[in-house]
């Protein structure tokens, strides 16, 4: 009879008044390698920290091989032979690959000698059991971010992890790199490990996963045997939910082109041969996975990393944006993903956060005028309905809504022609959703060119005209709101064709 190394029962766990698990059931055997699925946002990495110890769920039950665990902690998980490799690996650069691997596997203590012979020899001996072939003596800053990965696979070894999770492990690897990985991976489910392996590159979880369950919206949608599924099921596993009523789209006729890129690069930003282009009054919706290279896209149209190569064009005109100050001499505004840090100043009123990337509508020879500011700012608040007790009021005392549209205020004072919206609905209620929503349609009514940047699959096939659909840095492909469809988009997101689905 198999065993069950993990068992998660009815685990549910929110964030303020968001739940990011609902009753989640998973089951992890030994010498199985379970995939884990589902969009940004889905509750994968929820999950993952319940069952590591980095968050402790509200309800539910954690077991491992049959032991309930209260008051779960990484050192303890780390203990019951639980270990987690990240996409980005969690080494010190400056110390060698021995003593990256002795840290994770020593015992704390007092002071001590250190047997360096014995910790090289040990470093060499797991390092050979993956077929590894690094020197124990290099630096890890040295190392390719394959290699980092096999010396935390190492490390886990010798700490003698049972449970092993892996988040997207060959992110960052070459097709070669991969199948080594997989050999590494047949092997640990030979030794009995139980994996768990998340990722969105379908076509690996067909090659080596036995299970796969699906996550959407924090609850299971299916556990599957991986030999029953295709993969264009696994995407009608992951996507299929309705439209809400919250998309209250409007049509609008679309103008001339205001913004174009043509084969459009940034090294700094991993972005390559992007070309797109935005009529006024339309919605551009861009869609992708999580490093897909959307918010790095927006940040060279924005000027804050510059592009190498070719073009930008603002009203038929070929323009260079070196710097922010520049994206919005041009009539650019970028509402940035993360408003709490980038979006507003929490600390500052609300009058004054209205009026930061507009400082001449201001102020006068120089000086600042507190009646212009408040004039202003109470504009905003009439025309966007942002609720505030006061224009003096902090906006860390508003909700996450009305600070979203104090940050939309502060770059419509910009009267820009093109406005970049990265995540403009992220962590909103559905009330303040709808109102954002239909604030964009009004913006689009008005003649502006909108590039919106959304995880949300829903948003994006409701609130788009047309949708930039973004893999590795570049235009996957861009359809026409009538052509796209959630298995679509997300096939394409993939890295398939949009045709594949049929298999």
């Amino acid at each position: 009879m198999t065993t069950a190394l993990l068992n998660a029962t009815a685990v549910g766990k929110s964030f303020g008044g968001v739940q990011a698990l609902k009753s989640v059931d998973f089951e992890l055997l030994a010498g199985e390698v379970h995939g884990l699925i589902g969009e940004n946002g889905a509750g994968k990495s929820t999950l993952i920290k319940i069952i590591t110890g980095a968050l402790q769920p509200d309800r539910g039950s954690l077991s491992i091989a049959g032991q309930a665990i209260v008051d779960n902690t990484p050192a303890r998980a780390k203990s019951l032979g639980i270990a987690a490799i990240y996409q980005q690996p969690a080494l010190f650069p400056d110390l060698t690959v021995a003593e990256n691997i002795a840290i994770g596997l020593d015992r704390p203590g007092g002071w001590r000698w250190i047997d360096w012979a014995a910790r090289r020899r040990r470093a060499v001996d797991l390092l050979s059991r993956i077929g590894a072939n690094i020197s124990p003596d290099t630096d890890v800053r040295h190392l390719t971010m394959p290699e980092q990965q096999l010396v935390e696979i190492a490390r886990s070894l010798g700490a003698s992890a049972k449970i092993l999770i892996m988040d997207e492990p060959t992110a960052s690897l070459s097709d070669r790199e991969v199948e080594h990985l997989f050999g590494v991976i047949r092997q640990l489910r030979a030794d009995r490990v139980g994996i768990v392996y998340v990722s969105h590159r379908l076509e690996e979880l067909i090659q080596v996963a036995d299970r796969v369950t699906a996550l959407r919206d924090g609850a299971v949608i299916g556990t599957r045997p991986m030999r029953d599924v295709s993969r264009a099921e696994l995407i009608r596993m992951m996507v299929g939910r309705e439209l809400s009523a919250v998309f209250s789209k409007a049509l609008v006729p679309a103008g001339a082109v205001l913004l174009e890129t043509r084969n459009l690069c940034c090294r700094q930003a991993g972005i390559s041969d992007v070309s797109l282009e935005v009529r006024a009054g339309e919605i551009l919706g861009v869609a992708g996975l999580v490093g897909a290279g959307r918010t790095q896209l927006a940040e060279t149209l924005f000027g804050i990393t510059p592009a190498d190569s070719g073009e930008i064009v603002i009203g038929g005109r070929p323009v260079a944006v070196p710097t922010p100050r520049r994206a919005i001499e041009l009539g650019i505004a970028y509402l940035p993903e993360d408003r709490r840090r980038h979006g507003v100043i929490l600390e500052m009123s609300v009058a004054a956060n209205a009026s930061l990337a507009a400082p001449r509508r201001v102020s006068s020879f120089g000086w600042l005028s507190p009646g212009r500011e408040r004039s202003l700012a109470q504009s905003f608040v009439k025309r966007l309905a942002i609720k505030t007790a006061s224009l003096t009021a902090p906006v860390e005392n508003l909700s996450g809504g009305n600070q979203q549209k104090v940050a939309l205020a502060r770059w419509l004072a910009t009267k820009p022609a093109i406005l970049i919206l990265d995540e403009p609905t992220q962590g909103v209620d559905v009330g303040a959703k709808a109102e954002i929503h239909r604030l964009m349609g009004e913006l689009a009514r008005q003649g502006l060119a909108i590039v919106m940047i959304s995880s949300e699959m829903p948003e994006i096939l409701g609130m788009s005209d047309r949708i930039a659909v973004m893999h590795a840095g570049r235009i996957a492909a861009t359809l026409d709101r009538l052509q796209a469809t959630p298995e679509r988009l997300l096939a394409l997101a993939l890295g398939h064709e949009a045709g594949a689905l049929s298999a």
